[in-house]
């Protein structure tokens, strides 16, 4: 009888020691997994700069309708925290009208996801985020919402990425995820490019500040009794100048080589100013 228990009880043991033994590899898998994940925080990096848009945008989603009307717009989009986040703004016009919209997103260093939080000028409030990660160069994020007093699932996909391109889609699925109905779908081309095929210089190069052309120079403005003065273009080939034209005055020391500076600021002002 003895003898039985005996074996009775290193039966178990062994049975025991054969379920538990492919558990006790779990944590160590687990480990080795968050180890080797991806850090993605640099997936958006190519969406920085300013961008023409084609923009298409079905009329009426998830009702069977097909119709559909364009959009021409700018993209800006800026990076923040290093790069850890980024702030998109759209502007676009069309046979629909004006649109405009704004776009935070966020990465998550411990989920290794990047979150998009779209919102638009005419309610100005932050929508449900979608969140996603990028694959093999392909972009996919998702999300729950409301719509028609619905709940459904929507989709926003980046693909078809190049330095000076990329394509944006977004879809509705009322199915659980089985079919997805595209109802925005935009074609972005870098500014540059555009400009290089255009031959016109793009908006961030044209619009550039007085600070820009002369390296932040401090300024010093006092008023004059003619402010109805006209700009004016001042180009030095020494080191200290002075011109003055019609009310204006501008007063320069430079350390630098000569260059052709406007004086659209000192419009009706006496400025001094020093380049260090």
């Amino acid at each position: 009888m003895n003898a039985r228990k005996h074996i009775r009880a290193f039966l178990i043991v062994c049975s025991l020691v054969v379920l538990l033994q492919p558990l006790q590899g779990l944590p160590q898998q687990n480990s080795d997994a968050s180890k080797t994940k991806r850090d993605g925080q640099h997936d958006f990096d190519f969406n920085l700069g300013t961008w023409k848009s084609h923009i298409s945008r079905l009329q009426h989603p998830l009702t069977g309708s097909t119709t559909w009307f364009e959009m021409e717009g700018t993209v800006v989009v800026r990076k923040v925290w290093d790069g850890r986040a980024q702030l998109e703004e759209i502007e676009a016009d069309g046979s629909s009208g004006h649109f405009e919209g704004l776009t935070l997103f966020l990465y998550n260093p411990q989920a290794h996801q990047w979150s998009m939080n779209f919102a638009n000028s005419n309610d100005g409030t932050l929508g449900q985020p979608t969140i996603g990660e990028f694959k093999n160069g392909r972009g996919e994020f998702f999300d729950q919402e409301t719509f028609n007093g619905r709940t459904i699932l929507v989709r926003m996909v980046w693909s078809d990425i190049t330095p000076d391109s990329h394509h944006v889609e977004q879809s509705f699925s009322d199915d659980g995820g089985k079919t997805w109905e595209p109802n925005f779908v935009a074609t972005l081309t870098r500014e540059k490019q555009v400009a290089a095929e255009t031959g016109t210089q793009p908006a961030s190069v044209v619009k550039r500040s007085l600070f820009d052309l002369i390296g932040r120079t401090p300024i010093r403005t006092h008023p004059t009794s003619n402010s109805r003065s006209r700009m004016m273009a001042a180009r030095l080939g020494k080191s200290t100048g002075s011109r003055t034209r019609r009310g204006c005055q501008i007063k320069l020391t430079r350390r630098t080589e000569p260059r052709c500076i406007p004086a659209r600021f000192a419009f009706g002002w006496r400025s001094v100013l020093t380049l260090r």
